[in-house]
């Protein structure tokens, strides 16, 4: 059998690559790459209809005038969206823990080498600080180092993720910002409602760019071997 990284011939009896150490028979977790692939469509599917609710409410704020506009009626409006973020939040979570040992996974059979310990799939997304930039990267060497790329290709696939985790954190910061934004005045309502807006076009963006990843990985180290 053929090295995927290398191009040497593998001996059956064995699991790894003798020149470069890749792994010559991977185990099968296609089935935990769809789970986190379809997971990951209906969070993008949430955060979209949550951003096109909010813009139905924008539209009174644009006709509302200074003498008309209530703030108690604004902020009764607008908490099941707060609640909706929160549910979005809950969603991702449970999410994150299956992209986790999805993660596990092909970080553990990726031909290539990897920079980091196993261990770090799950720490760097614990320890502050690190995990604002650990996770993005491992996800990164683990797409790269699952096949052999040109330059121009790893380059798209850095974009990728920089493009997922920037949107990520970007709709974290606009949706707590949303949740505790004030409904004074009819300007502040109109900016409030905006960040919502923002905020659920990260999510959805974040949630889509996420899912190449994981499709390429998947298929790269499974159904190429096929």
């Amino acid at each position: 059998m053929p090295c995927a990284l290398c191009g040497d011939i593998i001996p059956r009896e064995i699991a790894r690559c003798p020149h470069c150490g890749a792994w010559a028979r991977r185990r099968d977790f296609r089935a935990v790459g769809v789970a986190v692939f379809m997971l990951l469509g209906f969070n993008a599917f949430v955060a979209l209809a949550a951003g096109i609710s909010l813009l139905r409410v924008m539209a009174p704020l644009r006709t509302d005038t200074h003498d008309t506009y209530d703030p108690v009626v604004t902020a009764a409006t607008l908490k099941p969206y707060a609640d909706m973020f929160v549910i979005c939040a809950v969603l991702a979570g449970l999410t994150g823990f299956l992209y986790l040992g999805w993660l596990w996974r092909a970080h553990r059979q990726a031909p290539g080498p990897q920079s980091r310990h196993r261990a770090w799939v799950v720490f760097g997304w614990l320890c502050p600080f690190v995990n604002l930039w650990l996770p993005p990267r491992m996800v990164y060497e683990v797409w790269v180092n699952s096949g052999r790329y040109r330059t121009t290709e790893r380059q798209f696939a850095g974009l990728v993720v920089a493009g997922w985790w920037g949107c990520a954190l970007m709709a974290a910061l606009l949706a707590r910002l949303f949740t505790v934004g004030s409904l004074d005045t009819l300007s502040d309502a109109r900016f409030d409602v905006g960040l919502g807006v923002a905020a659920a076009a990260c999510l959805a963006l974040a949630a889509a760019l996420c899912m190449v990843p994981v499709y390429q990985i998947t298929r790269l180290q499974v159904l190429s071997d096929r």
